[in-house]
């Protein structure tokens, strides 16, 4: 795979979705949780959306179920939790492995791409977040405790 967009996904309806959708667009994608110390952040990727969604820059949802069993509910009561508590319209997605051996494709990928601290491949923790550029290449990879708001910031400086 050379690209994002190689890759197909579930969306959280159910639906096949080629990343191919989003060419030529920034992607920001991030696995998610509804009930982590992080969950808060839906608020300020819900932000960074709106805020560059007509620049082109598209928030892109996974939930994983991987740490600390804290995403524990099935596409219907994720959906039903992101819209009514952080008012969630980016694209989100089936739940899915981010590590392992059943790790999605576009995980493994990501990861590959994209290392974390030390080289390291593994995701950490709920809320890492993978910044992707127009051509579908990982450009810069975020821990759990970056802001949406430190995205933003990198996202400006590369002109939108």
């Amino acid at each position: 795979m050379t690209s994002i967009y190689d890759f197909s996904v579930k969306d959280i309806d159910g639906n096949e979705r080629s990343m191919a959708e989003w060419r030529g667009k920034t992607l920001v994608v991030v696995n998610v949780a509804s009930k982590c110390g992080f969950t808060p952040q839906y608020k300020g990727l819900e932000a960074l959306w709106r805020q560059h969604q007509d620049k082109d820059v598209v928030v892109l949802g996974f939930p994983c179920d991987q740490f600390g069993h804290q995403e524990p509910g099935n596409e219907d009561e994720i959906k039903n939790f992101c819209s009514l508590n952080y008012d969630v319209s980016f694209p989100m997605f089936a739940k899915i492995n981010v590590n392992g051996d059943h790790a999605h494709p576009l995980y493994k990928w990501l990861k590959k791409e994209g290392k974390g601290i030390l080289g390291s491949e593994s995701i950490k923790w709920n809320f890492t977040k993978f910044l992707i550029d127009r051509d579908g290449q990982v450009i810069k990879r975020y821990a759990p405790t970056d802001t949406p708001e430190k995205i933003g910031e990198d996202i400006a400086a590369r002109g939108g």
